[in-house]
C-alpha cells in the first residue's frame, strides 16, 4: 500500500500525502515510504524545491498512528520514536527549500513535521495546528524540541506546547506559525508559485545557509548519518 505520491512539476517536487482516511498518520511502513521519497529528492542534483501537502480536504497529518501504537511494546515504541526522529531531522536539514501547504488539521507529530519545513502556508478558513503532546501524554524528545524551536516566536511556541491548544489559520499567522494564509482554492497554487520561485535558488548555497541556521539539528543529523549531500 502506498501512503503518498511524489511528482515533479518543473523544478518542484510535490509530495502529496494520500492516506487521509487514516489522518496521514505515522507508523513504520509510512516512515519507510517517506524515506524512499526523500532519497529520490536528495539524489536529484539540480536546483529544486519540495512542496508537501495532502489530498484530503480536512487533514494534513495528525501524528502517530495511535491504533498501531496501542499494539506496541515499550521497546517497540522507542524504536519507532528513533525512526520518526530520523524523518524529522532529514526534513529539517534537507538539501533544498521545503514548503508545507497545510490544507487541513495538523496535530502532534504532524505539527512537528510542519515545523521542520522551511516555510508553512495554511488555510485561513479550515484546519487547526496543534502540539497535542501534552494532552495525549506523549512528551517531546530533545530532537523534537529542537525542531519545534524552529518556529520564530518563542512565546507562541511556549503557549502552543504547554497548553496543547489548537489554532486556526488566522491565529497561526498572528503567532508566526504560518508564513502565509489563503482560502482553500488559493492555497496550493500560491504555495506552488512560492516553491517555484524558491527552486531558482542555488541549491548548494541555500543548503549551506539553511544548515548554518540550524546547527544543532545539522550536527545531530550528521552524527546519525542522515546528511547525504
Amino acid at each position: 500500500m502506498s501512503f503518498m505520491k511524489l511528482e515533479k512539476r518543473g523544478a518542484v517536487y510535490v509530495l502529496t500525502l494520500t492516506n487521509g482516511e487514516k489522518d496521514n498518520t505515522f507508523n513504520p511502513d509510512v516512515l519507510i515510504e517517506y524515506h524512499q521519497m526523500l532519497d529520490r529528492i536528495e539524489s536529484y542534483p539540480d536546483n529544486a524545491a519540495l512542496l508537501i501537502t495532502s489530498d484530503h480536504p480536512k487533514t494534513f497529518c495528525n501524528g502517530i498512528d495511535l491504533p498501531w501504537l496501542l499494539t506496541q511494546s515499550p521497546e517497540g515504541f522507542q524504536a519507532f520514536v528513533a525512526q520518526l526522529e530520523s524523518l524529522l531531522l532529514r526534513v529539517a536539514v534537507l538539501n533544498l527549500p521545503v514548503i508545507a501547504a497545510l490544507n487541513g488539521n495538523c496535530y502532534a507529530g504532524g505539527a512537528i513535521l510542519a515545523s521542520a519545513c522551511d516555510f508553512r502556508f495554511m488555510r485561513e478558513d479550515r484546519g487547526r495546528f496543534c502540539f497535542s503532546e501534552v494532552n495525549i501524554k506523549i512528551p517531546f524528545t530533545p530532537v523534537m524540541v529542537d525542531i519545534i524551536r524552529l518556529l520564530p516566536d518563542p512565546q507562541a511556541l511556549r503557549d502552543l506546547a504547554l497548553t496543547g491548544k489548537a489554532v486556526g489559520g488566522l491565529e497561526a499567522y498572528r503567532m508566526k506559525v504560518a508564513d502565509r494564509i489563503y482560502g482553500e482554492s488559493a492555497l496550493f497554487p500560491e504555495a506552488l508559485a512560492f516553491a517555484e520561485a524558491m527552486a531558482e535558488k542555488h541549491r548548494a548555497t541555500y543548503t549551506t545557509i539553511k544548515r548554518s541556521l540550524r546547527p544543532e539539528l545539522s550536527a545531530v543529523a550528521r552524527e546519525r548519518g542522515l546528511i547525504r549531500a
